[in-house]
């Protein structure tokens, strides 16, 4: 995460996913680190990460077990886990919902919601329930991210699917409380530079959470490029903290938009089609006045359009590729 520069672009969670905790709590009820993995525990992990200016994030299941079945979930151990994980310095929770016996999200997700708030720490609650019950109805009074899809995949149809499904919930995302379709895929292999682009560019202007999930020690550089690039980091990270969304589509072609702060709006030109093709962003679906004048500041050229650009937007996109603008009005 250092060596990369990846944090000084703004990553700073490093996260633990399942299978960290040995299969039986001790006999205090505790969870117990893998010794074999974590022989220092998670304190010292946790201290280490800090001094490097960074977070860590762990895992844990509102259930009995966590979805691999190698360890305990906090089903019914809630206030004590989160008493556990701010004592070792936790500063992110993934939960996830395996082996919940039938009992509603409803009732579990609060219930951890509450123990963290109560644990003295502050810890960024990450709802993993899948969306099986629109948590983005419910969720943002406890989470501050929920898992609006299924899992991803590192493939096409995986990523245009759970792009879609995560559009559905735009109007409740906001500062604090974020609709997620799950982590990144840039960089695994399976795709091409072309949609790993576009998954990071959609995953940007959607406000998603940017979880790198490819192994960044042998990230190659283009993987680097692409997860790295502060110009559509930036997008995300706005201060406006407005999902944007699908605005417009002609069969596969698809205008994306969403408003920025100062005014400013940041549009994807998104070509799902399997062929090369022009696409058109007009400003009455993007929220300009039709007569505005506008500078484009391309964010994957890293560079200005030569000429300003009064009631749309034209350029040739690739297949399965995007081009990333974002619009600044100019007063005349």
């Amino acid at each position: 995460m250092v060596s990369t520069g990846l944090s000084k672009v703004g990553y700073k969670y490093v996260n633990i996913d399942d299978c960290w905790a040995e299969q039986y709590r001790d006999a205090q009820g505790n969870l117990v680190p893998k010794t074999s993995t974590f022989p220092s525990g998670m304190k010292a992990l946790a201290d280490y990460v800090h001094s490097k200016g960074l977070k860590l994030g762990i895992y844990s299941d509102a259930g009995s077990n966590t979805c691999s079945n190698t360890m305990p979930g906090s089903l019914g151990h809630e206030e004590q886990d989160a008493r556990t994980f701010a004592s070792w310095g936790i500063d992110y929770l993934k939960y996830d919902n395996c082996n919940n016996g039938g009992i509603s999200p409803q009732s579990r997700y609060p219930i951890m919601s509450k123990a963290l708030a109560e644990s003295g720490r502050p810890i960024f609650y990450s709802m993993c329930e899948w969306g099986d019950q629109n948590p983005a109805t419910w969720a943002p009074t406890i989470a501050n991210s929920w898992r609006t899809t299924g899992d991803i995949q590192d493939k096409w149809e995986s990523i245009t699917a759970l792009a879609d499904q995560n559009n559905q919930w735009a109007a409740y995302a906001r500062p604090g409380g974020w609709n997620d379709p799950d982590m990144l895929e840039v960089g695994n292999g399976n795709m091409n530079t072309e949609e790993y682009r576009s998954h990071f560019s959609i995953w940007a202007l959607m406000k998603a959470p940017l979880l790198i999930g490819c192994d960044i020690r042998s990230a190659s550089s283009e993987t680097l490029q692409i997860v790295g690039n502060k110009e559509v980091i930036n997008v995300n990270q706005d201060l406006l903290g407005v999902q944007g969304k699908k605005v417009s589509q002609q069969g596969n072609l698809e205008v994306w938009a969403g408003p920025l702060s100062n005014n400013r709006v940041a549009i994807v030109l998104w070509n799902r089609s399997g062929w090369q093709a022009s696409i058109t962003a007009r400003w009455t679906d993007i929220g300009l006045p039709y007569n505005a004048v506008v500078q484009a500041r391309d964010l994957w050229a890293h560079k200005y359009l030569p000429s300003y650009l009064k009631g749309s937007l034209t350029s040739t996109v690739a297949s399965h590729g995007c081009k990333m603008y974002i619009l600044n009005r100019i007063s005349r």
